[in-house]
């Protein structure tokens, strides 16, 4: 499987099966990060972790602290899309690492991002 970035109109196929999304919240300015498979099935959000807590970055039920970070596994059904906004209201944009490397993504307002798993 590969992943799809749809980004300002502009298609990228990066060949990963696993990757994390990172950003920092607009209001708390904390640091949230979430891994993601690509599966068959669709886009498939395995562990989520938030830096401290606040409003609208509540920790899942079954979270525990390790080192700083509150992280649980979420029980959402597989996606077929995740849309990402760029508000503007952030520090910065979202980061998308995967075992190659990292790459920001909607650092531009307005320049909303689409991820999903590519078409054979």
């Amino acid at each position: 499987m590969s992943l799809c970035i749809l980004a300002g109109g502009k298609l990228t196929a990066l060949a990963v099966s696993m990757f994390t999304l990172s950003w920092t919240h607009s209001v708390q300015k904390t640091e949230w990060r979430e891994t993601w498979a690509v599966t068959p099935a669709g886009l498939e959000l395995r562990q989520a972790e938030v830096k401290g807590s606040g409003a609208g970055m509540e920790p899942g039920a079954d979270a525990v602290l390790k080192d700083g970070w509150w992280v649980w596994h979420p029980t959402l059904p597989p996606q077929e899309r995740v849309s990402l906004a760029a508000s503007g209201m952030t520090p910065s944009g979202w980061k998308l690492c995967h075992a190659g490397g990292c790459v920001e993504l909607g650092a531009t307002v307005g320049n909303a991002v689409s991820l999903s798993g590519c078409p054979d």
